[in-house]
């Protein structure tokens, strides 16, 4: 049957059919609906774990007991992995393993576009890459296939393209049958207790199974020739091949489904087949150097951007200036084709809870070592109020080492609930330990909501919305050796700013836990109440601006005094959180108990 299915459903799908038994992930774009779609199907067990490593480890468990088993993450999220992909390519495992990683060129959602191929060739496993949702679906039983025959992890490698764009699927429909009975967990402890002895061992044994893949990649179904017109040969995979397809409709295509290892014999002889040679992928020059160390006279970033990503648009301009096209007379007289859409710069959403406690500490001025998410947008102006920001989890180990450092100011770590479970529990422990005075506040919104409101361990429920306790942050906190732990309502603004002052004044380290719900999850939504701007009081001084609410705009009134326009709120925007009434000096913003009768709802 028939699907119309994003590329993140169809692998989805495809893990379903293949028979995948147990599926984890951390939530990160573009990868996280994979997991939001396997989740509910049958026979499958599918969870949030706390960060990609856990997630790459479950997976691994799950393999080495013999059933079928899938991790799913983000580019960045494989760097936190790393380690556990290394060992799981020495040891292979008894039942498929399939490692899902999405790259994000032009860093749509991330703080780097790396390509994950690298990780491929590093760890030595198969690499595979869809160009569409059908191949995407496809390409999951392929990898579990392949990783049972070579007993080796295999990676499958999406973009922000694939995972979100939509295409026809044909789906069976029906699943892999599965044993009737629990499979028996087979000890081999030289296989898989990577001891140096035995992994020296298993060393040679990895070198001898890559030699056999890249045989097995000649003639791998996902990998064919489309011979056209070979004045112009090119090499490429994933949706870079859709571009090739549209932009250069006459050309021969060596399309690579599996671009690691690379089918050598099939690549020189095309090569030895077309007039003028190029690659065109994504990001990196992985299959132009690939096919360089063959001796194979090949074009590639030399004629398309190394950075961000690609279009049909790019990959027609970039040919057209290297000569492979003619351009059009739009093109001849500079002329844009496709014309430029406003900008919509990120800001924090309407009702934020994180925008009260980065007021306060831009009141305050805190030095502010900041971490991945919702609450990285505070780093815009008008708020301005995050200073750092690197990888998951490296606030509090930041703040530690600035404050280590000695600095005039005070500064203070920020990260959210998801975040302080993903890497910021090891970070406050070294805090703990090592004694220094660093302030950690904790957002908890009690959701994970930068990727759409995903579960986590402090919410009480998992994936699979089973319902259990959520976890208790000041308990664990204290339990990692914290004494001094607050917890406040961010919303309410003179509680914020009384417990930071108070903490940076101490000479030993402190926690505030700064707890109110995401605004946009579904049942707080139903308790807003939009504010209103009563104008007779109004000004404009502006300082409700400065708060950075997009329900905040400029009135057509201007203050006659001051000459700056009055404030208005956006009833369709606000949530009523009221920091904005709070910070208002003159009392212009009305409160929900002043609203006049009939205007809540």
């Amino acid at each position: 049957m028939k699907r119309f299915l994003s590329g993140n459903e169809a692998v989805a799908w495809g893990a379903w059919e293949s028979g995948v038994r147990v599926a984890a992930a951390y939530p990160g774009t573009p990868s996280t609906e994979i997991l939001e779609a396997l989740a509910p199907m049958p026979h499958v067990y599918a969870e949030w774990s706390p960060n990609e490593k856990v997630a790459l480890d479950v997976a691994v468990g799950a393999a080495y007991a013999g059933s079928r088993a899938m991790a799913v993450m983000k580019h960045v999220g494989l760097n936190v992995a790393a380690d556990s992909l290394f060992y799981a390519a020495m040891t292979g495992m008894e039942a498929g393993l399939v490692i899902v990683s999405a790259d994000d060129p032009s860093m749509h959602s991330s703080q780097n576009e790396q390509d994950n191929r690298r990780y491929a060739k590093f760890t030595r496993i198969p690499c595979l890459e869809p160009s569409d949702s059908q191949e995407a679906c496809d390409l999951v039983g392929a990898a579990f296939d392949l990783s049972e025959k070579f007993d080796t992890p295999v990676m499958l490698r999406l973009t922000t393209r694939i995972s979100h764009c939509h295409s026809p699927v044909d789906v069976r429909g029906e699943r892999r049958p599965e044993r009737a009975e629990s499979p028996h967990y087979r000890i081999d402890t030289g296989k898989y207790v990577m001891v140096p002895a035995n992994a020296r061992r298993r060393h040679p044994v990895i070198e001898e199974r890559l030699e056999r893949l890249a045989e097995f990649a000649e003639t791998f179904a996902h990998n064919r020739i489309e011979w056209r017109d070979r004045s112009l040969g090119i090499v490429s995979n994933g949706v870079a091949y859709q571009y090739a397809r549209e932009v250069f409709p006459d050309a021969s295509i060596l399309k690579l489904g599996m671009t690691y290892p690379v089918p050598k014999a099939l690549l020189k002889e095309f090569a030895s087949q077309v007039e003028r040679l190029i690659v065109l992928e994504e990001l990196d020059p992985f299959l132009e150097e690939e096919m360089r160390l063959l001796g194979i006279a090949v074009e590639g970033k030399s004629i398309f951007p190394l950075c961000g990503e690609l279009d049909q648009h790019v990959v027609r301009q970039s040919a057209v200036r290297a000569g492979l096209l003619r351009a059009t007379p739009i093109e001849k007289a500079g002329r844009e084709q496709v014309p430029a859409l406003p900008a919509r710069p990120p800001i924090l959403c309407p009702g934020c809870p994180h925008r009260g406690v980065f007021h306060v500490t831009s009141k305050m001025g805190l030095v502010v070592n900041g971490d991945i998410g919702c609450y990285t947008l505070a780093f815009l102006p008008p708020l301005a109020a995050l200073h750092s920001c690197g990888c998951m989890g490296a606030s509090i180990g930041v703040a530690h080492g600035v404050g280590k450092a000695g600095i005039a100011q005070h500064n203070v770590a920020v990260l959210g609930d998801s975040t302080f479970f993903h890497t910021g529990m090891p970070a406050l422990l070294n805090v703990a330990y090592n004694r220094s005075n660093t302030v950690t506040i904790i957002l908890d919104n009690r959701t994970t909501a930068m990727t759409g409101h995903q579960d986590n361990p402090g919410t009480g429920r998992t994936l699979q919305q089973t319902q259990h306790e959520s976890l208790d942050f000041a308990a664990l906190v204290k339990a990692m050796g914290i004494r001094e732990v607050r917890t406040v309502d961010s919303y309410k603004l003179k509680e914020v700013e009384s417990a930071l002052r108070e903490c940076v004044a101490l000479e030993e380290p402190s926690v505030i836990i700064a707890r109110r719900e995401c605004a946009l999850m579904p049942e707080i939504r139903k308790t807003w109440v939009p504010l209103s701007v009563n104008e007779e009081c109004c000004n404009g001084c502006g300082l409700c601006f400065r708060v950075g609410c997009p329900a905040l705009v400029a009135s057509e009134t201007v203050d006659p005094k001051t000459g700056k326009p009055k404030a208005r709120i956006d009833p369709l925007l606000c949530t009523g959180c009221e920091i904005c009434a709070q910070v208002c000096a003159r009392r212009a913003i009305l409160f929900r108990d002043q609203l006049p009768a009939g205007e809540e709802r």
